[in-house]
C-alpha cells in the first residue's frame, strides 16, 4: 500500500478516515510521474485525490513557487475548491498558501500573484491563457509540477478544451517535467479523454483510475395522480407535487433546463408555497452578486429549495442536499448523472432524484434516462479538430507574451490534441490572418496585430494590441445583453437585446424570481421597478439541449418492443396501443413518416429522433423544398422526437423532400440568407480578435459589437469569401446551431429505412409535436389555458376508435 507523509495520516485518523483506494492510486501515479485521469463517482473525494499527491510533494520538498495548478470550467467552481481544501490544509498545520484567480480577481491581486505566486493556484481556462499572455509567465511558470483539471467532460471537446489544451502545451515547453491529471465523474470514453490529456497523444503515458462504485442512486418518475400530459416540456403541471417534495425534505434543487423555464418553474412554486418557505433562483443571466447571495444562503443551510439551471450542473456542493428534481426530460444519461451528484456527496449513501416529465415522449425519454443510469450507459462525447479562431487567440497571446518564431510554435500548438492533424498550410493562414487580417482587410492598421522581423521573429505590432487582447481574450461569446438595473445602481443580472427590444415601458416581465415594470430601456441598461402586477418571462437565444443518441436510441427501441410497455402508466400504454392500432410504430432505425389532413391543411409528421436543433434545420429545408414543389407549406414545428410539416397541398411522396442534395442546395442557400451565418461569424470575428468588445476606458454595446461585425461579414462575403474566419464561422454553424451531423446521418438512411403511411385524420403519436402549432410564439398566461384545450381536442380524435 502507498505510505502517506505522517501528516497526512495523522488527519485521516483524527477524522476516523481511510484514504480510498483510488485517492492512493493518485499519489502511486504520481510518484512514476505519470499523467492521470481520475473518473469517479460524486462523493467519493476526487478533489482531494488530486490534490493529495501534491499536498504530499511540498510537506516531502517544500518549496516556494508554484507547484499546482488547478483548472475549472467555473469561477464558482475554483472558490468552492478553495474553500474545501483550506480547511485540510489548515488542520494539517500546512504552509500552503492556496490562492484562487479569475475574471473577478482584483487587478492588484492578479499583479501580486505574478511576481510572488502562492503554491497552488486555483483558474480557469481563460484566466490561464491570460496569464501566459504576460513576459514573466516563464519564470512564473518555471516551478510548476502538476496541472489538475477538474470536471474535464464538461469542456474538453468544445472550444475553451482547445484553448486549454494550447495552453497545456505552453506549459509544457515551460515546465517540461509538468504532470497532467484530470478529474470526472462522468466520462464514456475514457480513452479519449486520456488521448487529449496526454503531452504526445499517447493514451499509454496516462494512468486511468477508477473509483470505487458508489451506492446506486434511487431514481424516480414524479407523476400527479399518475397523469403524463399530452404537451409541453416543462413539467409545469407537477408544481403542487413538487412543492410538496420540497416540504418533505432538507434541501432540494430543481434543475431546469433553460433560463426561460426557471424563471417560469420558480414563479409557479412560489404560487403553491402556502408554507412560505425559502425558495431560490440561480442561472447564468443573474448578477454574480445575485448568484454568490444565493451559493452562500444554500451553504448555509438557509434555503429549503433552489430552481436552477446548467450554471449547477458542476460542482458547488451542499452537503444538504438530499434531493434533486428535473423538470423536463433530461436530455441525456450522463447530464442527470451529473445533477444526481449534486445530492448527498456520500459514496455509501444513495443520492434520490425524481424526473418530471412534460409530455408522454419525454415519459418515454424519462424511462431512458432511468435505464441507461442503472445500466451505468453514459452518452458518447464527441471530439473534433480544433478551432481556427481559438488558435488565432492563443498565437495572438503567445506574441503577448514573448515574439516567436512560426516554426517553433507551429510544433508546440501540434503537442495539443485538438491541433495534432493541423496542416501548416493552415497554421500559416492563421499567423497572416493576425497579421493584416486577410487579402479584403489588409489596407486597416487596425487589423494589423503582428508583423515578421528581418530576424525571423514575429512580434506585436503596437502595444495597444497586447492591452487590445487582454481586455478582449475569452471563449465564451454572449448573445448581446442589457443589464438590468434599479434606478439605484443595484444590478440584478442580464437578459438578451432581442427580449429587451420587444419591451417598452411600462411592461412587466419576472427576472431574479420578482416581477418588473420597465421603466426604461437605453443602448446598455434596463432600467426596472419592483411590482406585484403579473408578468411575461425572458427569452434566450441559446441552443436548447438536444436528445442524446444513447436515450433517442433506448426510446425508438421502447416503441418497438410492446412487452416494454407493461412499464407504463396506463395512459402512456394505451397512446401506444392506438398508435400500434391506427397506424404504425417504428422499428429502431427506421423513419416513419405519417400524412393526413386536419381542418383543411395537409400534415406529414416525420418521427426522426434526431433533437430539437437537427429537426429545426430540417424544417427550414423541408419547407424551402416543399415551396419550390408548388405544395404551398406553412410551416413546421419540431421536437427532440418529431418533426411536423402542414400545407395547403399535400406531400403524396416524402422520400423527395428527405434527399441527401437538400444539404447541398437548400442547406447551403438558407445559412447564407439567414441570421445563423452572421451570427456565427460574430462569435468567431470576437474570439479571434477581429472585434473588441471592450475598448479602454469604455465597453460596447451588443448593438455596436454587432453592427461591426455584420459590416466586416458583408465586406469578406463579397470580397474574400474563403476569408478563414467565414469558413470557421462555417463549421460552427454546420456543427453546432444546426446539428448537421445527425441531419446528414438522417437524410443518409432516409431513402432506405422509410415507411410512408397515409392516412385520413390525426394519429395518436402526431399529437404532442402538433399543438405546438401556434404555441412557441404566444405569450404566457391564458394562452396556456387555451392551448391545453385544444390539445385535449386533438388527443381525443387521434384516440378515437373508429
Amino acid at each position: 500500500m502507498m505510505e502517506l507523509p505522517p501528516a497526512i495520516a495523522r488527519w485521516f485518523a483524527a477524522r476516523g478516515w481511510r484514504p480510498r483506494r483510488h485517492q492512493l492510486e493518485m499519489l502511486e501515479a504520481a510518484r512514476e510521474g505519470r499523467d492521470a485521469l481520475l473518473v469517479a463517482a460524486t462523493g467519493a473525494g476526487k478533489t482531494l485525490a488530486g490534490f493529495l499527491p501534491s499536498i504530499a510533494d511540498l510537506i516531502e520538498r517544500p518549496a516556494e513557487g508554484l507547484h499546482t495548478l488547478y483548472v475549472s470550467p467555473l469561477k464558482a467552481l475554483a472558490a468552492d475548491v478553495q474553500r474545501n481544501l483550506l480547511t485540510p490544509i489548515a488542520e494539517m498545520g500546512l504552509p500552503i498558501r492556496v490562492e484562487t484567480r479569475t475574471g473577478d480577481t482584483a487587478s492588484s491581486t492578479k499583479a501580486r500573484q505574478r511576481a510572488r505566486p502562492p503554491q497552488m493556484l486555483l483558474t480557469t481556462p481563460e484566466s490561464l491563457s491570460l496569464l501566459l499572455s504576460y513576459p514573466e509567465s516563464p519564470a512564473l511558470f518555471a516551478t510548476l509540477k502538476t496541472v489538475v483539471i477538474d470536471e474535464v467532460h464538461a469542456f474538453a471537446n468544445g472550444k475553451r478544451g482547445d484553448l486549454l489544451a494550447l495552453s497545456l502545451s505552453r506549459l509544457q515547453a515551460l515546465a517540461p517535467g509538468m504532470r497532467r491529471v484530470a478529474l470526472s465523474a462522468t466520462v464514456a470514453d475514457p480513452d479519449a479523454y486520456r488521448g487529449w490529456l496526454s503531452a504526445d497523444g499517447d493514451i499509454d503515458a496516462v494512468a486511468l483510475v477508477e473509483g470505487e462504485p458508489g451506492a446506486p442512486a434511487e431514481i424516480a418518475i414524479l407523476l400527479p395522480q399518475g397523469h403524463v400530459p399530452w404537451s409541453g416540456h416543462s413539467g409545469r403541471y407537477a408544481a403542487a407535487d413538487v412543492m410538496a417534495q420540497i416540504a418533505a425534505h432538507r434541501t432540494t434543487i430543481i434543475f431546469c433546463n433553460t433560463r426561460s423555464l426557471a424563471e417560469l418553474i420558480f414563479q409557479d412554486l412560489w404560487k403553491v408555497n402556502e408554507a412560505s418557505l425559502p425558495i431560490g433562483i440561480h442561472h447564468g443571466s443573474l448578477s454574480p452578486e445575485a448568484r454568490a447571495k444565493v451559493e452562500g444562503a444554500m451553504a448555509e443551510g438557509r434555503l429549503r429549495a433552489l430552481v436552477a439551471t446548467a450554471s449547477l450542473d458542476l460542482g458547488v456542493d451542499w452537503g444538504d442536499v438530499d434531493l434533486v428534481i428535473q423538470m423536463g426530460a433530461p436530455k441525456g444519461s450522463s447530464r442527470l448523472l451529473q445533477r444526481i451528484g449534486r445530492a448527498n456527496h456520500r459514496l455509501d449513501e444513495p443520492s434520490r432524484a425524481l424526473i418530471v416529465p412534460g409530455n408522454r415522449f419525454e415519459y418515454l425519454e424519462a424511462r431512458a434516462a432511468l435505464d441507461a443510469v442503472e445500466e451505468g450507459a453514459l452518452d458518447a462525447e464527441t471530439f473534433r479538430h480544433g478551432a481556427l479562431d481559438v488558435l488565432a487567440q492563443h498565437i495572438m497571446a503567445m506574441a503577448c507574451a514573448s515574439p516567436f518564431r512560426a516554426d517553433d510554435l507551429f510544433a508546440e500548438v501540434g503537442q495539443a490534441a485538438p491541433y495534432a492533424a493541423l496542416p501548416r498550410e493552415t497554421f500559416d493562414q492563421v499567423l497572416r490572418f493576425i497579421e493584416n487580417g486577410g487579402y479584403a482587410l489588409r489596407a486597416y492598421d487596425r487589423f494589423r496585430r503582428l508583423t515578421e522581423g528581418a530576424d525571423g521573429l514575429w512580434r506585436v505590432s503596437h502595444p495597444k494590441f497586447i492591452v487590445q487582447h487582454r481586455m478582449n481574450a475569452g471563449i465564451i461569446v454572449d448573445a448581446p445583453m442589457l443589464d438590468v438595473r434599479f434606478r439605484n445602481g443595484r444590478s440584478l443580472g442580464r437578459v438578451e437585446e432581442g427580449f429587451a427590444a420587444s419591451l417598452t415601458p411600462g411592461d412587466t416581465f419576472f427576472f431574479a424570481g420578482l416581477s418588473l415594470e420597465v421603466q426604461k430601456v437605453d443602448l446598455t441598461d434596463l432600467i426596472v421597478r419592483a411590482t406585484s402586477r403579473s408578468a411575461r418571462i425572458p427569452t434566450y437565444m441559446g441552443a436548447r439541449m438536444p436528445i442524446s443518441t444513447n436515450l433517442a436510441d433506448r426510446v425508438r427501441a421502447y416503441l418497438a418492443d410492446s412487452g416494454a410497455w407493461r412499464r407504463f402508466p396506463d395512459e402512456v400504454r394505451e397512446w401506444l396501443e392506438a398508435q400500434a392500432q391506427r397506424s404504425a410504430l417504428p422499428e429502431p432505425g427506421q423513419l416513419l413518416v405519417e400524412t393526413f389532413p386536419h381542418e383543411g391543411r395537409h400534415f406529414m409528421v416525420a418521427y426522426s429522433f434526431e433533437g430539437w436543433n437537427a429537426h429545426q434545420s430540417l424544417g427550414m429545408l423541408l419547407t424551402r423544398r416543399m415551396e419550390t414543389m408548388g405544395l404551398m407549406p406553412l410551416g413546421f414545428v419540431a421536437n427532440d422526437y418529431a418533426i411536423a410539416t402542414y400545407s395547403l397541398h399535400p406531400v403524396a411522396d416524402p422520400a423527395k423532400l428527405f434527399s441527401p442534395d437538400i444539404l447541398e442546395d437548400e442547406f447551403v442557400q438558407w445559412v447564407q440568407q439567414s441570421a445563423l451565418l452572421k451570427r456565427a461569424f460574430r462569435e468567431v470575428a470576437v474570439i479571434g480578435g477581429l472585434v473588441e468588445r471592450q475598448h479602454p476606458g469604455k465597453r460596447k454595446s451588443g448593438r455596436q459589437v454587432t453592427f461591426s461585425t455584420d459590416l466586416i461579414y458583408d465586406v469578406l462575403r463579397r470580397y474574400e469569401p474563403e476569408h478563414l474566419l467565414l469558413r470557421a464561422a462555417w463549421a460552427d454553424a454546420r456543427a453546432r446551431m444546426t446539428d448537421v451531423g445527425r441531419l446528414g446521418d438522417l437524410l443518409d438512411r432516409a431513402a432506405d429505412t422509410m415507411l410512408h403511411i397515409d392516412l385520413p385524420r390525426v394519429t395518436p403519436m402526431a399529437v404532442p409535436v402538433l399543438v405546438m402549432i401556434g404555441r412557441e410564439t404566444v405569450a404566457q398566461g391564458l394562452a396556456d389555458d387555451a392551448l391545453l384545450i385544444e390539445a385535449e381536442a386533438l388527443a381525443a380524435e387521434a384516440m378515437r376508435a373508429d
